[in-house]
């Protein structure tokens, strides 16, 4: 007795095209969606440690003010002085008054004045939300 096994045509005809295509649509959305932290490598800051720090998500609306050891600052790749500092966050604010957020990444070394005349500004100007950046201590 022999058992005659009926493979079908469905495998000779499959077409592997949609598949390719679906691919390269995933492909773009992930290059497309994928936004690279500009402002995390235009100045070398060294953040402090915190043990609860979390991840930092980066959002359109967020304003990254970073402040270097020397205590200069710079925003959007451009070192300016306090009061260029304060134009900028008024600017933003008077764009975008509900949801602006403004991140301030003070290097570990900087004098605590420079990162509190930020906080400062921010408060002035009635920024909704600001923050500080730390990253997350070794150990935890």
């Amino acid at each position: 007795m022999t058992i005659k096994i009926n493979k079908g045509k469905a495998l000779d005809s499959l077409n592997m095209t949609p598949l390719i295509d679906v691919v390269f649509l995933l492909l773009i959305f992930f290059l497309v969606a994928t936004r690279f932290a500009q402002d995390d490598r235009e100045l070398p800051v060294q953040l402090p440690s915190a043990a609860s720090a979390v991840p930092m998500t980066a959002e359109p609306t967020e304003l990254v003010v970073n402040v270097d050891a020397a205590g200069q600052y710079m925003i959007l790749g451009e070192r300016m002085a306090l009061d260029k500092v304060e134009s900028t966050l008024r600017r933003a604010v008077s764009d975008n008054p509900v949801n602006q957020m403004v991140i301030i990444r003070g290097d570990r070394n900087v004098a605590f004045q420079a990162v509190v005349s930020v906080m400062d500004l921010c408060t002035k100007l009635k920024v909704p939300s600001y923050k500080i950046s730390t990253e997350s201590e070794a150990g935890s």
